[in-house]
């Protein structure tokens, strides 16, 4: 079976990448992500991609009593259990390719894909979501004025692998893909980023 190219890339070229002054993303996700958690009622959350637990920093375990956290490169799945001891009896950490067909998934109020679907698509994101049956989805995507889906950086070699599964989304074709599996729309918000990117905020409920 052919590795996901996700498990080539080291954390540290990613998240350098990622919280570099002309990209900014690693910062802009973490302040998304607080909001993320707190602004419906849950218990139970599921991350998906969730690399090296950005975000995870804002879990207040009185509050949020299970954190899964699902990511194809189990080096990244590690990282997060080392970086946040003080979550050790609520972090899940499940190792998982959600473009494989027989994906097994614990139920879980709130799904949170930031930056996944691109890689993933949307079927594959509809299978998943159908499988944990949560009470709200959030999701952010990247949009890109400029036509490269990857910011310019010294860590750009490192993403060329990605190439081969990324796909083309829009704001559109998750609004309908949601709706396909009876989840509407309920938030949207827009964060603007360097380098004419910006990251779309969208959370549905069934």
């Amino acid at each position: 079976m052919m590795s996901n190219p996700w498990e080539t890339i080291s954390l540290n070229d990613y998240e350098n990448h990622m919280k570099l002054k002309t990209v900014q993303q690693l910062q802009a996700m973490n302040v998304i992500m607080r909001d993320q958690f707190y602004r419906y009622p849950i218990s139970s959350v599921m991350i998906l991609g969730i690399a090296g637990g950005n975000g995870l920093n804002h879990i207040d375990i009185d509050r949020i009593k299970m954190v899964y956290g699902v990511d194809v490169n189990r080096a990244y799945l590690e990282a997060c259990a080392k970086r946040y001891p003080q979550l050790e009896n609520i972090f899940v950490p499940i190792p998982c390719d959600l473009q494989e067909d027989n994906i097994k998934l614990p139920s879980a109020d709130m799904v949170i894909a930031n930056l996944l679907v691109e890689y993933i698509g949307y079927s594959n994101f509809q299978k998943v979501v159908k499988q944990v049956r949560p009470q709200f989805v959030s999701c952010v995507i990247q949009v890109n004025a400029d036509s490269s889906f990857v910011s310019f950086s010294p860590y750009l070699p490192v993403f060329d692998c990605l190439q081969e599964i990324h796909k083309e989304i829009d704001e559109y074709g998750i609004i309908q893909a949601m709706r396909e599996i009876e989840y509407n729309l309920i938030y949207r918000e827009d964060t603007a980023l360097p380098n004419q990117k910006s990251l779309l905020r969208l959370d549905f409920t069934e």
